[in-house]
């Protein structure tokens, strides 16, 4: 019985180490090369229907700016993942960017291989 206990945990352990809950399903721009990232950055997701979220907390465009400000003020890593998809229009992409330069922070866009 202890047997099939710990392979069930050991089951468990490995599938909850796959599954990432701070992400919001999209569809990204395409790249032929992609370079990965293995520590936990600020992730800015925008939905098809122009919702954003901050990380998994959904926030609206005009209090975007001052969400990142208060989340990356006392952070050494001024890094944001933007999560957009790809059939939004360039000038959504722009917004965002504007808003980081503005606040000097390094912005990322995510990709799918």
């Amino acid at each position: 019985m202890s047997d099939i206990m710990f392979f069930l945990f050991l089951f468990f352990l490995i599938i909850s180490t796959l599954a990432n809950p701070n992400v919001i399903k999209l569809t990204l721009p395409k790249a032929e090369a992609n370079e990965t990232t293995n520590k936990d950055h600020l992730s800015l997701s925008v939905t098809p229907e122009k919702r954003y979220f901050l990380n998994k907390d959904e926030v609206a465009f005009e209090t975007l700016e001052n969400e990142l400000a208060l989340r990356t003020a006392n952070s050494q890593d001024r890094t944001v993942v933007i999560r957009i998809p790809a059939d939004l229009q360039v000038q959504d992409l722009v917004d965002l960017m504007q808003i980081g330069v503005k606040l000097k922070l390094n912005f990322v866009i995510a990709t799918a291989k």
